[in-house]
């Protein structure tokens, strides 16, 4: 591909010089790094993005595991288009408007049967937050209001709201704000018995028991919900051991506990099925959807549960006029996002998504175990279009190599993701065969390139 000019696909100046840099304080990001290396994306298109110089950068991740279908698809530009001419934006509590019904009518064809009713939020942060509060307010609704705590799962991400923090399992995302919302966590299944496998590890499902030593610990009449992830995302894809999730499944059915599944990640075609419940055969009380829902071009997040969840607040004995649960965003339901949300779900399924995911997972997963043996890595984990890659630490700065892999991806027009001690790959649904090549072999490029 031939580089483009970035003065033909932006009208703000593009800029680098430190002044205009400091004042955006950037999420996520090592900001004096970046303010002294700036990267800058100016358009995308298909698989790849633009930067400031011209170049295309291989989107690796998905965007943020969110553009599955590709950048600037014209039928996700048509309907937001169409939807801001006419409807542009309405307050969502105590009046509607007819896109919401409509995406939560049409979701329910994407989902495991027995989750029904739609909650939407703007985030996947604001998605687990909400699940959170409604696990909680069910059980008080059912007269159980001491099942206040929740059990997440170390190496767990579930947003980054004061609830997700409590429950999610990175180091990282927790030690700067401390505790807010009663909870304990599971071990997680990265096993080093299980390193290098090929989807899910044989051994490990035994690691869901440990739910019983938490519920000894505080009694299931203190639990209101345990949260995980089908796969880990942001800890670099750690995949669940055959038969985990279904035995936490059981064991909350056997304690009266909720199961609340994360699938930002996971859901809508990155696990070759339309959610990691499908994937794993294993249907939760209640799932928490984001990023892929509307490929990513406007912010979007929703709550499913189960129809006895909902009709526990709707059989509240109160006035029929009165509000059964008191939360929600001023950008729920918005109906700019319901529009590109349900321009999203049919191109998904128009272009068959999960078939292409499934077609060309297998040529993925053999790619990326062929860098088994390259220099420093101790693991490769993937499933479907996901994988992730561990580096053994540089003494002292755990964190280092896979910033020094990530630039080095950059400067040879990759974009990946890198953090804590992992790489992680998330491709578009769309990718081919030749760019799934040129994205692996310049990641072993990058790992043998490392110091020794």
């Amino acid at each position: 591909m031939k580089p483009v000019d970035p003065k033909a696909v932006t009208e703000i100046a593009v800029r680098a010089d430190a002044d205009w840099l400091q004042a955006h304080w950037m999420p996520y990001t090592g900001n004096r790094e970046f303010k002294s290396n700036p990267r800058l994306m100016v358009a995308a298109e298909g698989a790849y993005f633009t930067d400031a110089d011209g170049r295309h950068i291989f989107d690796g991740l998905s965007g943020l595991w969110c553009t599955g279908l590709g950048h600037r698809r014209p039928e996700l530009i048509e309907a937001v288009s169409r939807q801001m001419s006419t409807l542009d934006f309405m307050p969502p509590f105590q009046f509607g408007h007819p896109q919401s019904f409509a995406l939560a009518n049409r979701m329910q064809s994407f989902l495991p049967n027995g989750l029904s009713h739609v909650f939407f939020t703007g985030s996947g942060s604001e998605a687990a937050d909400t699940s959170l509060k409604m696990a909680r307010a069910y059980w008080r609704a059912k007269g159980k209001g001491s099942k206040t705590r929740f059990i997440g799962r170390e190496k767990g991400y579930h947003g980054v709201n004061f609830g997700g923090i409590s429950v999610g399992g990175i180091v990282g995302n927790r030690k700067l704000f401390g505790q807010a919302v009663e909870s304990d966590h599971l071990p997680h299944t990265q096993l080093t018995q299980n390193a290098f496998s090929r989807g899910m590890p044989q051994q490990g499902a035994e690691l869901a028991d440990e739910l019983l030593r938490l519920i000894n610990l505080h009694d299931a009449s203190n639990i209101a919900a345990v949260i995980v992830e089908p796969f880990s995302g942001s800890a670099g894809v750690v995949v669940p051991p055959q038969g985990y999730l279904q035995r936490l499944r059981d064991i909350c059915d056997q304690h009266d506990i909720l199961l609340i599944f994360d699938e930002v990640i996971t859901g809508f075609g990155r696990c070759g099925a339309w959610t990691g419940a499908e994937a794993f055969g294993v249907t939760p009380d209640i799932l928490n959807c984001a990023k892929q829902i509307t490929n990513g071009v406007q912010p979007l997040g929703a709550v499913v549960v189960k129809p006895e969840i909902y009709d526990t607040f709707m059989h509240a004995d109160a006035p029929h006029y009165l509000v059964e649960f008191p939360h929600g965003y001023t950008y729920s339901a918005h109906p700019v996002a319901c529009a590109a949300a349900l321009a999203t779900l049919d191109l998904l399924e128009q272009e068959q998504a999960t078939a292409r995911v499934n077609a060309l997972a297998p040529y993925f997963e053999q790619k990326v175990h062929a860098l088994r043996g390259c220099r420093h890595l101790t693991d490769i984990r993937n499933f479907g279009l996901a994988a992730g890659f561990t580096l053994a630490p540089a003494p002292g700065e755990p964190a280092k190599r896979p910033y020094q892999v990530g630039m080095a991806m950059w400067k040879q027009g990759f974009y990946v993701r890198y953090a804590n001690d992992t790489v992680q790959l998330a491709p578009p649904f769309i990718s081919t065969e030749a760019e799934i090549d040129r994205l692996v072999d310049a990641l072993g490029e990058a790992f043998n390139a490392l110091d020794p």
